[in-house]
């Protein structure tokens, strides 16, 4: 087989192959051993037909159309691995240019790949973070939640304020027509909460038991999401909240400290430990930022439009694919459908972009993951999706993910790598230490917990897995449907 690649920009080639026929001749055995399975010849068992017999009874035709159909995905694999710059992150554009039956068989391959990227070296580099400073007024505030836990309720004969709980029967109707899913009874609500309906709490400032309020407001979720509903709220009970005294009885009753200075010590401590995992946060994703902002990265076309696609479907599938809610929601939003195609063009050019600067540190830095890494990766995104590991195993083995999170590995593990190799600041110029944080290089336990410092630098969630390269089919097994990068 003989193939050469054209470079019709920075971020597609062009692949042209010519395979003799003497390499097809498994494949010519492949496609009458299955064509003699489906065609009934008299005198001859099913399968056991002799060539030359298939062909006088349908033709060389059909023969040959099975053999190229088959032989191209392979040799197309095979073009790939033999060129090693050629890196493709989307599905080819094939084009069947020559079948000379007896003599050879010619295509060529469309494909967009991974641009070359010239990244700014890392020695030199410097990321600033905030100060970890813990205040006394965030101590006290981690104390009162604390307290709030085993805090105490009372009926009270008065009007609802801000900090009450409330007993709560909801209805709501739209167009005069109730909605089933939307009506409650006996709920318990904190007054000033939020996160319920927007208007909720201002309804219920001032109400006493036995009253009866109705407001506008939109639905969040159901068959009537973001349309204007009437709801009506009846307050059955009002309760005061009586938190415990913080002195070192409590201390005793809510934790394993004995004195109530231990226990705010302790939750100092804690403070300042979140802190310092926000700034190893931090260093990440402004390292991150920066070596966007240092490299030129031309953007493979049918990437980013599929990662505008897939923004889009996610997007509508909310709203059950009709697409006159879906304009009515934007409206509701003042905002136009230009206005979020724009929107979602700029993110998925910046998703694309990020994933491509990683991709490029991975390659740079030969970065590798190895099986128990990947393992843990998956692990933890089953615990995350709230699936059985061989349940969600078996899943993204279907969808086809595994490369996807294998890659998202290799550019966490890359970000990580680097940010070792900078200087990381505070405002005020005093140096950083994070490898505490960090943990040792090249330690498969580094990826152990993605929710602290590593997280999914390569996505927005745990959920993102679904994705913009829309799983290029090529011998790179790195390469895949990816998170969203960092937009």
């Amino acid at each position: 087989m003989k193939s050469t690649v054209e470079h019709l920009s920075p971020t597609r080639v062009r692949i042209n192959v010519e395979v003799p026929f003497d390499e097809l001749k498994p494949d010519f055995d492949r496609a009458y051993k299955k064509i003699a399975q489906q065609v009934r010849i008299p005198g001859f068992r099913p399968g056991k037909a002799p060539a030359r017999i298939l062909e006088a009874r349908i033709g060389r035709g059909p023969v040959l159309d099975e053999v190229v159909n088959n032989a191209i995905p392979a040799k197309y694999q095979e073009a790939v691995v033999s060129s090693e710059d050629v890196k493709p992150i989307s599905q080819p554009d094939i084009e069947v240019t020559e079948i000379a039956d007896g003599e050879r068989l010619a295509f060529t391959a469309e494909v967009d790949v991974r641009p070359e990227i010239e990244l700014p070296e890392l020695e030199g580099l410097a990321v600033e973070v905030d100060e970890t400073e813990v205040t006394e007024e965030q101590v006290t505030e981690q104390l009162d939640q604390l307290r709030a836990r085993f805090g105490t309720l009372s009926g009270v004969e008065r009007a609802a304020q801000t900090g009450d709980f409330v007993q709560i029967d909801l209805s709501a109707a739209v167009d005069g027509k109730e909605i089933e899913e939307a009506t409650t009874t006996g709920f318990s609500y904190e007054v000033g909460q939020g996160g319920l309906i927007d208007g909720i709490d201002e309804a219920l400032e001032g109400m006493s038991a036995d009253e009866e309020k109705t407001f506008t407001s939109k639905l969040v979720a159901g068959e009537y999401a973001e349309r204007d509903a009437e709801i009506t709220v009846k307050v059955t009970a009002v309760k005061e909240r009586h938190l415990p005294d913080a002195d070192d009885e409590f201390a005793q009753l809510a934790s394993e400290f004995d004195t109530l200075e231990e226990l705010q010590e302790n939750l100092r401590e804690r403070l300042g430990q979140s802190k310092r995992m926000e700034q190893a946060t931090q260093a990440r994703d402004r390292l991150l930022d920066k070596l966007v902002e240092g490299a030129e990265v031309p953007l493979p076309e049918s990437v980013v439009q599929g990662e505008v696609d897939n923004r889009l479907h996610d997007a509508v599938h909310a709203f059950d694919h009709d697409e006159e809610r879906f304009a009515e929601f934007l409206a509701a939003q003042d905002k136009t459908r230009e206005q979020f195609d724009t929107e979602s063009r700029e993110e998925a050019e910046k998703a694309v972009r990020y994933r491509l600067v990683l991709d490029a540190l991975a390659d740079r830095e030969e970065i590798s993951v190895n099986d128990q890494e990947l393992t843990e990766r998956i692990l933890y995104q089953a615990q995350q999706y709230g699936m059985a590991p061989e349940q969600f195993v078996q899943q993204i083995q279907q969808a086809g993910q595994i490369p996807a999170i294998y890659q998202d590995v290799r550019r966490s593990k890359a970000l990580i790598n680097a940010v070792r190799s900078v200087s990381v600041t505070l405002p005020g110029g005093e140096a950083v230490d994070l490898s505490d944080l960090l943990g040792p290089e090249d330690d498969a336990e580094a990826d152990e917990a993605p929710d602290t410092v590593e997280g999914e630098v390569t996505g927005e969630s745990a959920e993102s897995t679904e994705s913009a390269e829309s799983g290029a089919d090529t011998a790179d097994s790195t390469e895949g449907t990816a998170a969203d990068a960092k937009a």
